[in-house]
């Protein structure tokens, strides 16, 4: 599985939405203080605002923000509707698998969906801005 550009825009859209909390911010000025295409950002914002993740106010004063806190926001949430699926392989469509199949599938992509969903599922956008900025800590 890998994380398209799509997905890493926005969810670094979703990030600077929740460290501007508050207040509305333009996708320019968004895209200015992340370092990304304005014009990949306003391709992105349609899909996470019929999500019900960012809702936009009009006008002059208008821009973007948050339509939930980021505690209520999943990042599996906000990343299916960036990318879709987010399964490393598709259930088999019929009963012809053989097995060697079955046992890939049961020993070993079944394992990869639960972790990515176990991770993505678990971490919401304020964990995920919480975390910004600090430093890893290294144990050896």
């Amino acid at each position: 599985m890998k994380i398209s550009t799509r997905g890493r825009y926005g969810v670094r859209l979703l990030i600077d939405l929740a460290e501007h909390q508050g207040e509305l911010s333009t996708l320019a000025e968004a895209a200015a203080r992340q370092g990304i295409s304005l014009r990949y950002l306003e391709q992105l914002a349609p899909f996470l605002k019929r999500a019900g993740i960012i809702r936009s106010v009009k006008g002059a004063s208008g821009g973007y923000c948050l339509a939930r806190p980021p505690s209520e926001i999943v990042m599996g949430d906000a990343l299916s509707v960036l990318e879709g699926d987010m399964l490393t392989t598709e259930p088999p469509v019929t009963n012809s698998e053989n097995a060697l199949q079955r046992c890939l599938r049961v020993m070993v992509y079944n394992k990869l969906n639960a972790i990515i969903a176990d991770v993505i599922d678990n971490k919401t956008l304020a964990q995920v801005t919480a975390m910004h900025g600090e430093e890893p800590m290294y144990f050896i």
